[in-house]
């Protein structure tokens, strides 16, 4: 038998709530990041790859808190936390396996510290998404849990 089939042992993870807030994150973050990757590659000096950059936070930040919000676990920074950062590590290894396969170098430092970015925005959309939870605001089918 399984350690999690046991009645006794509480469920960890909602996997509809991961799949939800990674689908806002990735669909929010993503093209954010792609567009702010060109932006700095281009040199454009208007600040424009900062902006977009800042567009990838928020769309971290969404995703997390609507894991956070629609989870039914009571564990809102968990499944926050977790869907910033499993977003964030799979894309980026996109994009890094894309820059080594190009041949391209590949700025280390900036994904890691780009890495505790994303841990800050998943901490705020779990605090977001909480906070939902709290007020009463319940996505649709959920409104007596």
């Amino acid at each position: 038998m399984a350690m999690n089939d046991s009645p006794s042992m509480p469920q960890r993870w909602d996997p509809v709530a991961l799949r939800a807030g990674a689908s806002v994150a990735l669909v929010f973050a993503v093209p954010f990041s792609i567009a702010a990757r060109w932006a700095a590659d281009s040199q454009d000096d208007s600040g424009l790859a900062i902006w977009l950059s800042l567009g990838a936070v928020v769309g971290f930040v969404l995703g997390a808190g609507c894991a956070a919000w629609v989870q039914r676990l009571d564990l809102p920074y968990s499944h926050a936390l977790a869907t910033a950062v499993g977003t964030y590590v799979a894309a980026q290894t996109v994009f890094i396996l894309i820059r080594l396969i190009r041949g391209s170098d590949v700025n280390w430092f900036a994904a890691f510290f780009n890495l505790s970015v994303v841990v800050g925005a998943g901490y705020l959309g779990g605090v977001l998404g909480q906070w939902l939870r709290r007020k009463g605001f319940r996505p649709s089918g959920m409104e007596g849990t």
